[in-house]
């Protein structure tokens, strides 16, 4: 039997459990249920034992020892909560706080902070300190594009020194002077602007490292919190949407707070990129398409979600029995069970409707060995499961459908989550041309952009955080989509829009929701089979594919 699968009996604060060998006692503890307090330790990183809050007691070892850096052993007495750690874990508290500024009131970490959370439960001691306390240099400092630095408030737990150094290994934070005078900074003549820059404000357990874009915007208990995953790249890493909708004292629209990374080792382990973290600010966005709109006159105005999809669908009904050469531009922006519906609708309602794919979108190719996938789009794989991408030979890509509405041979098209005629000069050249010459246009999408701009009937799509659903990542992985609040205005989940524009269009589609959408999507397509809804679970369900 090897050394990890091989089983050690321990015994913590008088219970004996079963752990894996060569398990930490601070990890060891956690599995049972048993929280070790600490600053420094993280499992994504190395181990520096420097903040000294996990110390604990093994019987027959005379001196306490820390819990993150020792291992247990067979037949091991760890004691945690007994009078000898208290005094420790309170003693070390107290040289924690010796310098500690009372920024408390004005610090966007307090409601989520180390220090208030460990003072409560291990110190609630009275301040021997009298002295004035020692004065750092850099407060509220900005250090890169998306970090401020308040060296007053660091408690030199070296997480986010050794972030830098071991995950982007980037190297931009070090640990400055020795004593009370130590200080982490950024090295001279750098700034931290690495792609995971943002990871530090997470890792830091007190107000010592804070996001530019959230500092200042509301406090933490005002927040709600789903978890949901990231739209911004095929990777789709596990996120939490922290979420705010009631704003009484300042009315700037916003609800989307921030997005913070969850947990998923199959899939993005502790962190995300900064591209996924600050990319969300188009959910709460000025340019939101909030009301259906069709065109009169040559001008778009509101025209209510019944009189738009009467008059699309009955264009689309002339366009595909009396002329011909309907057209649809597929996203893999949608989630699965609006792509399911799109293909079941239009080969159900619209039968010879040609079907185009592109992953095309505004925002640059980046990629790394760490996270970041060229694809920006997060649900490429479900569409190729459903049939939907060039890989079908029967759906054709970008360039086909920008030659064929270039020739006027196109009489409909539906433009669903897609910019052509926004994105970069070579691949958007000659789009706005060529809608020009369709004679119909249905646009679907959540903001207005210059292809809306060009359509017969916009639709209003729902964001990402404002509807349920699932995506399937570039790895086959099924993963759910969490609806946060309620969608702006009129707009509609991509499934609940298609499954009306479906009724418009003659069909019976009577779904209640995306579960009801998934279900009948892994019955049907041999990709999803076996799946259910209800048992993807936190970290989603890996398919065959």
């Amino acid at each position: 039997m090897s050394e990890e699968r091989k089983m050690v009996k321990v015994t913590i604060d008088g219970n004996q459990y079963e752990v894996p060998a060569g398990t930490t006692i601070l990890e060891a503890a956690k599995s049972v249920g048993i929280e070790i307090p600490h600053y420094c330790y993280h499992p994504g990183l190395s181990i520096a034992g420097a903040c000294r809050m996990c110390l604990i007691e093994v019987e027959k070892v005379p001196k306490l020892q820390i819990a993150c850096y020792m291992t247990v052993g067979d037949e091991m007495v760890i004691y945690t909560t007994n009078e000898r750690v208290k005094r420790a874990r309170k003693a070390m508290l107290e040289f924690h706080l010796v310098n500690h500024p009372l920024d408390c009131p004005v610090c966007d970490q307090a409601g989520e902070c180390g220090l208030q959370n460990y003072y409560m439960l291990h110190g609630l001691y009275i301040s021997r300190v009298r002295e004035n306390k020692v004065k750092k240099g850099k407060k509220a400092t900005q250090i890169g594009p998306h970090v401020m630095l308040d060296q007053e408030r660091c408690i030199l737990c070296s997480r986010c020194v050794r972030f830098c150094n071991e995950i982007p290994k980037t190297s931009e934070l070090g640990m400055f002077n020795r004593g009370d005078r130590e200080v982490v900074d950024i090295f001279p003549g750098r700034e931290l602007n690495n792609p995971y820059s943002a990871n530090v404000i997470n890792l830091c357990p007190v107000g010592a490292l804070l996001s530019k874009e959230f500092r200042f915007k509301t406090r933490v208990w005002y927040l709600e919190t789903v978890k949901s995953v990231c739209m911004r790249c095929s990777r789709a890493c596990n996120i939490l949407i922290d979420y705010n909708i009631r704003r009484p004292w300042k009315n700037d629209g916003r609800r989307l707070s921030r997005l913070r990374p969850r947990y998923n080792a199959q899939v993005n382990d502790w962190w995300i990129c900064d591209e996924g973290r600050f990319g969300f600010d188009f959910v709460d966005a000025a340019d939101r398409l909030t009301v259906p709109l069709s065109a009169a006159g040559g001008a778009q105005a509101h025209s209510g979600w019944e009189a738009a999809l009467e008059t699309a669908a009955a264009r689309l009904r002339q366009a595909a029995s009396e002329i011909g050469d309907v057209a649809v531009l597929v996203s893999p922006r949608l989630a699965n069970e609006a792509l399911y519906l799109l293909k079941r609708v239009l080969a159900e309602q619209l039968p010879g409707t040609s079907v185009a794919f592109s992953s095309l979108n505004e925002h640059e190719p980046t990629q790394d060995d760490i996270l970041r996938k060229a694809d920006k789009n997060p649900n490429t794989t479900g569409a190729e499961f459903l049939s939907l991408t060039t890989a079908n030979a029967e759906v054709k890509d970008h360039a086909y459908l920008l030659q064929t509405a270039k020739k006027g041979n196109l009489s409909a098209l539906i433009v669903i989550a897609h910019n052509p005629v926004g994105l970069p000069e070579l691949y958007g050249r000659g789009w706005s041309e060529a809608l020009d010459k369709v004679p119909f246009k249905v646009f679907i999408g959540t903001n207005e952009n210059e292809t809306s701009r060009k359509a017969d009937v916009v639709l209003p799509l729902a964001a990402f955080a404002e509807y349920d659903g699932t995506v399937t990542n570039f790895a086959g992985r099924v993963q759910l989509l969490r609806r946060a609040f309620d969608p702006l205005g009129e707009a509609l989940a991509g499934w609940e829009l298609l499954r009306r524009l479906g009724n418009a269009l003659g069909g019976e589609y009577d779904f209640g929701s995306a579960g009801e959408v998934f279900d009948e999507l892994a019955q049907k397509e041999d990709k999803f089979a076996g799946l259910s809804y209800g048992d993807i679970g936190e970290l989603g369900v890996k398919v065959n594919g």
